[in-house]
Formats: structure tokens, C-alpha cells, sequence
């Protein structure tokens, strides 16, 4: 099912050589931009109007409105079964102490007496959530989302979700985001929720939209989506900030013969029964124990769910492989080239292999930290570069809300004594109005150096 990479043997390229051997899933952000663009000035052109026909040609629903009432968000918290709500509630309180400690205070330097640079930490104004809700219903991202936000103090916070289609007659959830995703927005206080999906809800967000049903422009969207999402941020980028450009989800685990390969199995599985282009990348060094993992994979896979139509298609995919090398150090060279968004670390003294990872959207240590567990309750955050993005970019935390601003001030006598440097510097790059600028403070002459 699973295919095998051998790289044993000869020396490890370098670079992106090494890349180009690992496995991939297909993600054309740009064929899909093409497609997202005429659906995004629609919206920017007809607002609320075109949030309605769209969401009855992709999502089947036919809205009364697109924003939803408050009325259904308590419902929804009402009717939500009380394990799922302890569950939820305990993901939330546990990113909170997580998220908490990653706030940044003001600081202040004193480059030279009388000259200071401040750096303070401003949130974005307002931000634009999305959840996605296709295949799958994703709660928990909604946690993932605004918990940082709301710890970063963002003080406008709107979520976006697609509508969902009635399960039955007379449903009263048809046209809504599912009624799990209402209820977590419920429990985090965020009441400001629209039944929009895709590109559209991107567009929604950057351009804003009026009438009774309006939406302010938000500063930033964030939050994982399939490839129209990502193309409409892409679209979007320098007019609103956006968290990532987010592909299928990857997992990447480097073991060792002392792994169990019913827990490396197992949690293979746990990606990819996410979507048919969810990638699942076993790296070890042991031919026994990768013999052992397809063994179990058969095993497990026919006892679990969404076989067909995700599992079987992700671990088949050109995507999903196991890769084996000669130890753990080529192992670590072959993780750190993938920059897997998931990376498990299931090895002899795992803590210390995981130290020296250098490229993940978050590592995994040991037999008792599986991805599933950052998915919902580890107190990290769920929402990681994908594609290889790991190697340039974080997942989302509360810097991803704020923006750094430096604070100078200096007094006539720090200014008088650099003046002469600033000056130097203007002319060397022909700019003598940069110089001028100080000049002009003191009477049309450099101040005499100290």
C-alpha cells in the first residue's frame, strides 16, 4: 500500500537535491488562483449577494442570511453533548496557559544616553477566522485560532465557517456553520460568526461587506482551508496579512528499531484519514521495523473508518512512503530537508534527537506524544506550515497577531553627536536631503563630534 524510498547506501545529497527525492503531495496554489480571483472581486463588487449564490453553488444551501444570529450560537452550546463540551473546554483552558506565556512586553534601550529605542507590541485590529467544514468538522481549529488572538489582544475577532446542508426535514442547523463549530465560538465568547465558506469567506474578510448582514474589512485572515482557501490569501497578500498558505496535512515520523510499530502505524493512520492528499512519511533506519508498520497498517486500516475515500488514496499517494536510511543522523538530514508540519520523534532518547531538529511546524517527543494529542489537548497550537514551509515559517502562536513598533527618542545632545555618521551616510548614498534633515536642527552645520 505504502510505497518505500531506500536511500541507503550512497551519501545523502545536499539541499533541495534531498528534497526532490522525499515525497510530496500535489498542491497547485497558482492553477487555483486563477479560479478564486473572478469568485473574489464578485464578492468585493456585490458583497453580501454573492456570499449567498455562492455558498448555493458549492456548499448546496440557500441562505436567509450570512451572518448568524446569536440566538443559534447559544443553542448550539445548549445542545452540545456535555463530553464534547468538557472536551472542548479543557483544549481551551490548556492552549490558554500556553498561549499566555508567549505574550511580548514593551522594551526599552538606551542606545546612548539621551537616545532611545522603545519596542512595543501592538495587536492587529481586528482579524478574520476561518474553520474549515468540509469532509471534516474542525472545532478544534476554531480553539486553535482564537485562543492566540484573544491572548495577543486582538479586540475585533469574526469567524467564518461554510454552511452546512439540512441532515434532515425541518432542520433547523441547515444554512449554518455545523453546530459544533457555533459552539465553540459560543464558549470563547466570539459572537460575530458567518455562514460563508472558501474564497468567498477570504474575500468577505479582506473587503468587507454592508447591509444588515455586513462584515468589516479585517487587518488579517487565518486559519487552515483546502487550495481555494489558500489561493484567495494568496490573492490577498499586502492587503491583509494572512498566517499561512496551508496544504494538505503532513505527518513525518523518525524511528528507530526500539519504536512500537503499532503506535507508529497508528498514528500514520490518524493523518491520513484527514483528507486523500494528507501525507504520511515513516524515516527509519531499521528495514525490520518498516516491515513490522506495514504489517500493522494493514491490520489497523481494516478495522477503522474513511478507508476508500481518504486512508487508503493518502497512504497510496505519491505523497506517503517510508524512507529508509543508513542511522538516525542521516535520519535527522532527511526530516530537517522534509520540514514536515507534524514531526514525530519515536527513537532511543528521543528528547535529545528532537533537539536537534531544526525544521518542523512542531516535533513530537517520544512514545506518549502523538500528533493527535497537539490536535486537541497538548496545549500547542494545531495550526503548522505545511509543504515544506517549516524551514521559513512558524505556526500560529500570539506574535502571529502582533506587530513590532520601534519608539525613537533621542535628545538635541544624542542627535549632535551622531550627526556627523548620519550625514556621512546620506551623501554616501546620495541622499543629501537625509542629511539636510539633521542640518536643518542645527543651524546648517554638522555639530562637532565628541
Amino acid at each position: 500500500m505504502i510505497s518505500r524510498i531506500d536511500l541507503r547506501g550512497d551519501a545523502l545529497p545536499e539541499g533541495g537535491a534531498l528534497r526532490d527525492l522525499l515525497p510530496r503531495a500535489e498542491f497547485d496554489v497558482e492553477a487555483a488562483l486563477e479560479k478564486v480571483r473572478p469568485i473574489c472581486e464578485d464578492v468585493h463588487h456585490r458583497g453580501t449577494a454573492a456570499l449567498v449564490e455562492y455558498a448555493e453553488k458549492f456548499d448546496g444551501v440557500k441562505l436567509e442570511r450570512v451572518r448568524v444570529p446569536a440566538k443559534a450560537l447559544t443553542e448550539a452550546l445548549e445542545q452540545l453533548d456535555p463530553q464534547v463540551r468538557a472536551a472542548l473546554e479543557e483544549s481551551i483552558r490548556r492552549a490558554r496557559i500556553v498561549h499566555r506565556e508567549q505574550r511580548r512586553e514593551t522594551h526599552t534601550t538606551q542606545v546612548v544616553p539621551g537616545g532611545t529605542v522603545t519596542e512595543k507590541w501592538v495587536p492587529v485590529e481586528r482579524v478574520g477566522l476561518y474553520a474549515p467544514g468540509g469532509r471534516s468538522v474542525y472545532p478544534s481549529s476554531v480553539i486553535m485560532n482564537v485562543v492566540p488572538a484573544q491572548e495577543a489582544g486582538v479586540e475585533s475577532i469574526a469567524l467564518a465557517s461554510p454552511p452546512q446542508r439540512p441532515r434532515f426535514e425541518g432542520d433547523t442547523a441547515g444554512g449554518l456553520p455545523h453546530p459544533t463549530i457555533l459552539a465553540a465560538c459560543a464558549l470563547l465568547g466570539v459572537d460575530e460568526v458567518y455562514a460563508a465558506g472558501g474564497a468567498q469567506a477570504v474575500a468577505m474578510f479582506a473587503y468587507g461587506t454592508t447591509g444588515p448582514d455586513g462584515c468589516a474589512p479585517a487587518n488579517m485572515v487565518t486559519g487552515p482551508g483546502n487550495v481555494w482557501v489558500a489561493a484567495a490569501k494568496r490573492y490577498f497578500t499586502g492587503r491583509i496579512g494572512i498566517d499561512t498558505e496551508a496544504g494538505p496535512t503532513e505527518i513525518a515520523v523518525l524511528a528507530d528499531a526500539t519504536a512500537d510499530p503499532a503506535h507508529v502505524a497508528a498514528d500514520l493512520i490518524s493523518q491520513a484519514e484527514h483528507d486523500p492528499l494528507a501525507a504520511a512519511v515513516l524515516v527509519t533506519d531499521s528495514p525490520e521495523l518498516a516491515d513490522k508498520v506495514e504489517q500493522e497498517l494493514e491490520t489497523q486500516i481494516a478495522a477503522t473508518k474513511h478507508v476508500e475515500d481518504r486512508i487508503v488514496p493518502a497512504l497510496s499517494g505519491k505523497q506517503s512512503a517510508v524512507v529508509l536510511v543508513d542511522g538516525i543522523e542521516e535520519g535527522l538530514r532527511v526530516v530537517d530537508a522534509y520540514g514536515a508540519e507534524h514531526l514525530e520523534i519515536q527513537t532511543a532518547d528521543a528528547a535529545a534527537v528532537a533537539n536537534r531538529v531544526r525544521n518542523a511546524g512542531a516535533i513530537f517527543v517520544g512514545p506518549w506524544a502523538p500528533v493527535s494529542l497537539g490536535d486537541y489537548c497538548a496545549g500547542s497550537n494545531h495550526v503548522l506550515p505545511t509543504g515544506g514551509c517549516a524551514c521559513h515559517s512558524s505556526g500560529l502562536s500570539v506574535q502571529s497577531f502582533l506587530r513590532g513598533i520601534h519608539i525613537v527618542d533621542y535628545t538635541r545632545d544624542a542627535l549632535a553627536e551622531v550627526t556627523h555618521h548620519v550625514v556621512t551616510l546620506a551623501e554616501a548614498e546620495d541622499l543629501p536631503a537625509h542629511g539636510a534633515a539633521l542640518k536643518a536642527r542645527f543651524g546648517w552645520k554638522v555639530p562637532e563630534s565628541k
